[in-house]
């Protein structure tokens, strides 16, 4: 039989073509709302309404640089994209944190110095926006609790500095505390922020194991050792804050599975003080009730986590400070900066792109396979339960308090860190990926992050 002449027929040619992978389009798409945000920020600078972040969506300039980071930063990248996902598989839960957390801190550290480490690490906390320009003015801790919402507005010859001011008086009490140790200035306050931050890559995978299975848990690691976010985890205080409520995430979720009431217990103290570090970590709320939720706590054994909660809350009120006439008088404040000339209309989409820089375009492929196992959860009505397919629900819970801090128009801008304690829950579900992607996604995760560092300088 001679060959048709004609070649396939149109319908078959459909049918065999192949198609773009979902997840791909998802972390594409990301991309491209990144690419957007970027084109839209500039237009409207040339037209003369400026979106007030210099490198938008992300606040930072425009400087291509190299540093003494660079060589370690593509090391690292290069090596755990390539053998990140079979130690992980193979090594024993006994030594996998002990390589994951130093690998984290290794990874944040270099790109930090990517910058120098002066520009890079030490000087990142001491400018006069920064907490430690107000630590040598505290020489009456309890005096400075009392009158602490005194100081907040601005526009007044005693008011704190814009960070300071913009928090509860947990983070600046935190580089006091550093500072009477003897650990004072810029160098040691930076490499407490990397630290705690990198605490993550061991928070994250216990929570994960906690709550569904091993494998689940041992595919998160690479993705949160090599969290683009790492970025503004050093150094920013955002970073330290991120540690310490993914560390209160770990053992509310150990705690409820195995009802310990002192993990409990330390738990909320941990999530408690992180309400007391920034006044948006009460969007914590739904990530530890998803926590909960999971690990179907008896109520009698969950109670001790709003106990521990509830005794840094009463510290607080009883030294002078009520965190709800704070978060108040903060608001008054926002609007005193340059929030009211940042268009709430631009940033509510942009601070979306901001955020896929931070947690990486594979967070964008990872929320897509959550939304769709939440929908084939939801059809049944089924309570969602510990086991393989439990992270979606961590990494709705984590879309849920991000949507919420966007819409409230109180995070216009700078989200990229301001995020960092939510977005490191979207790639909880890391496992969801199939595990023949892993590297590839890796890679991207990797490259995102060494592309903004070498490309811009990051502020704060």
């Amino acid at each position: 039989m001679s060959p048709d002449p004609t070649g396939p027929s149109p319908d078959l040619a459909r049918r065999t073509r192949p198609r773009p992978h979902p997840d791909a389009v998802a972390g594409g798409l990301a991309i491209g709302l990144v690419v957007v945000a970027a084109v839209v920020g500039g237009l409207l600078w040339l037209a003369g309404s400026p979106v007030y972040a210099p490198a938008a969506p992300l606040f930072a300039h425009w400087l291509p640089h190299a540093g003494p980071g660079t060589p370690p930063a593509v090391a690292i990248a290069v090596l755990v994209c390539v053998h990140g996902p079979r130690v992980a598989a193979t090594l024993s839960w006994r030594w996998l944190p002990v390589v994951a957390y130093p690998t984290a801190v290794a990874w944040t550290l270099a790109l930090a110095l990517v910058d120098g480490w002066d520009r890079g690490v030490a000087g990142r906390l001491t400018t006069t926006h920064e907490y430690l320009h107000e630590v040598p003015g505290v020489t009456d801790v309890p005096a400075m609790l009392a009158g602490f919402t005194g100081r907040i507005l601005d526009f007044q010859p005693d008011s704190w500095t814009t960070h300071v001011s913009g928090h509860p008086p947990g983070a600046l009490l935190v580089f006091v505390a550093l500072d009477r140790l003897g650990l004072g200035g810029g160098g040691w306050a930076g490499m407490l922020c990397v630290l705690t931050g990198a605490l993550i890559a061991v928070a994250v995978p216990w929570t994960v194991r906690s709550l569904g299975t091993d494998d689940a848990a041992r595919a998160a690691v690479p993705f949160v050792v090599l969290f683009p976010g790492a970025v503004w985890v050093g150094v920013s205080a955002d970073g330290l804050f991120a540690g310490v409520t993914a560390t209160g995430i770990a053992l509310l979720a150990s705690g409820a599975v195995r009802r310990r009431p002192v993990r409990l217990f330390t738990a909320g103290v941990l999530l408690g003080f992180g309400c007391f570090l920034s006044y948006g970590l009460v969007l914590m709320a739904p990530i530890a009730l998803a926590v909960l939720v999971l690990a179907r706590t008896r109520v009698l054994i969950a109670v001790w986590a709003p106990v521990g909660a509830a005794v840094v809350v009463a510290a607080f009120a009883a030294a002078g400070f009520w965190w709800p006439t704070g978060y108040h008088l903060v608001i008054e404040r926002y609007y005193q900066g340059i929030a009211t000339d940042r268009r709430y209309a631009y940033w509510v989409w942009a601070n979306l792109a901001a955020l896929t820089v931070s947690a990486g375009p594979a967070a964008a492929a990872i929320v897509r396979r959550a939304a769709s196992r939440a929908v084939r959860a939801v059809r049944p009505r089924i309570m969602p339960r510990r086991g393989p397919h439990a992270t979606w629900v961590l990494v709705a819970a984590a879309v849920l308090a991000i949507l919420a801090a966007d819409a409230s128009g109180y995070s216009k801008a700078e989200v990229e860190r301001i995020w960092l304690p939510f977005a490191i829950w979207l790639l909880a579900g890391a496992g969801m990926l199939p595990l023949r992607h892993h590297r590839a996604w890796l890679g991207v995760q990797a490259a995102v992050a060494l592309i903004v560092n070498h490309l811009l300088l990051t502020h704060w």
